[in-house]
């Protein structure tokens, strides 16, 4: 099975990633597209938490007796702000209504239900620059560690042209804490201009898994296991929503290495 699930250029639904379909136990992921004064309705599975993500567009949500005016309102993923997200637990029952051409990102994990729902505004999110010279990039954490969940870890990062990113490679499959957490993890692309592509490489020590793909616009790339490091071509910058779960919600990674004297 590939780890490339493309993305619809039409209809509400872009692109969807279930436990059953990736082969995994954790990440539920899925992107949709609504239309000016559109309504969508949603409703969390029993067992699993979720993170609603306005990604561009502004549209009212309703978690459950809750509702949140106006999120999100980028024109774009590529614009220098944070989006506005909703976590909430699991059953919770969404309805979105779009102001405008809205695009939506839903991750999903196994949870408990011990938390309630709650508004995960831009302003309280960090914004953060990583690496240096052709492996900067830029970060902004939409539920990291240091935000309440049960086992969603949710953030965006954006790749100028001609870098690269996720990178040295790096891996997180094996639980081995401190050194290394297992999480399973999705890549969802979107490119600017939009016919462009990214290059995006899932390979292990033993190469038993060594796939490399041209992720386009709003395609998904699934890492069940191994390093998975990211380039972008001259000329097309590339932003990706990475949503990871595991059976411990804890961020720790192994660089690859043949490749870790880059860090020196």
């Amino acid at each position: 099975m590939s780890l490339l699930v493309k993305g619809r250029p039409q209809g509400r639904e872009i692109v969807k990633v279930t436990p059953a379909s990736a082969g995994w136990k954790h990440v539920g992921f899925e992107a949709l597209r609504l239309a000016p004064g559109e309504r969508l309705q949603l409703v969390l599975p029993d067992g699993r938490e979720g993170c609603l993500v306005v990604l561009t567009g502004s549209a009212d949500v309703l978690a459950d007796a809750q509702r949140f005016e106006h999120l999100g309102g980028r024109a774009s993923v590529f614009d220098e702000r944070a989006p506005d997200a909703v976590y909430a637990p699991p059953g919770t029952r969404f309805e979105v209504t779009a102001h405008d051409a809205v695009e939506l990102a839903l991750a999903t994990a196994p949870a408990s239900g011990k938390l309630p729902v709650r508004l995960l505004p831009a302003a309280g999110m960090k914004r953060s620059v990583r690496g240096q010279g052709s492996n900067t990039r830029y970060i902004c954490d939409i539920l990291p560690e240091t935000e309440p969940a049960e086992s969603l870890l949710v953030v965006e990062v954006v790749t100028p042209a001609a870098h690269s990113s996720s990178y040295p490679p790096h891996k997180h499959d094996t639980d081995r804490l401190p050194d290394e957490s297992a999480l399973e993890e999705t890549y969802y692309h979107r490119i600017d201009p939009p016919q462009g592509f990214a290059f995006q490489r899932v390979y292990t020590d033993a190469r038993d898994l060594d796939e490399s793909m041209a992720a386009g616009d709003h395609d998904v790339v699934m890492v069940p296991r191994g390093y998975h490091p990211v380039v972008m071509p001259h000329g097309y910058r590339g932003y990706y929503l990475n949503v990871m779960a595991g059976p411990r919600r804890e961020w720790h990674f192994r660089n690859d290495p043949a490749h870790d004297w880059l860090m020196t």
